[in-house]
């Protein structure tokens, strides 16, 4: 974003919604190239504080309970603000619980 720019009168830096921000310019790439994104949950934590968490699982094996289980009563993450949805329109993120393979995810 083009932020230092100064003009009269004006203290502090200006937004300029034309200027193109380099953080979704990379971010638009490596979908276009991969067609997804991966981090690191630390990222996701970051990410998840500036408001609540929709997220959606994808269970593939034994993991799946434990996703399940995360949003039952003893863990209830909803009091921390994360909501399980049900489908991708929905959700801001698709954890994928479980071993992925060549045929589902080619490397």
């Amino acid at each position: 974003m083009a932020l230092d720019e100064k003009f009269d009168g004006i203290e502090g830096p200006v937004y300029r919604p034309d200027a193109k921000d380099p953080f979704f310019t990379d971010l638009s790439k490596q979908l276009a190239d991969e067609g997804f994104f991966t981090t690191s949950s630390a990222a996701i934590i970051n990410w998840a504080r500036t408001g609540s968490l929709m997220w959606m699982t994808f269970g593939l094996a034994c993991c799946a309970v434990e996703m399940m289980q995360a949003s039952m009563p003893r863990y209830d993450l909803e009091r921390f603000g994360f909501a399980p949805r049900a489908s991708p329109r929905q959700s801001d993120v698709m954890i994928v619980a479980g071993t992925l393979t060549n045929k589902m995810a080619p490397a």
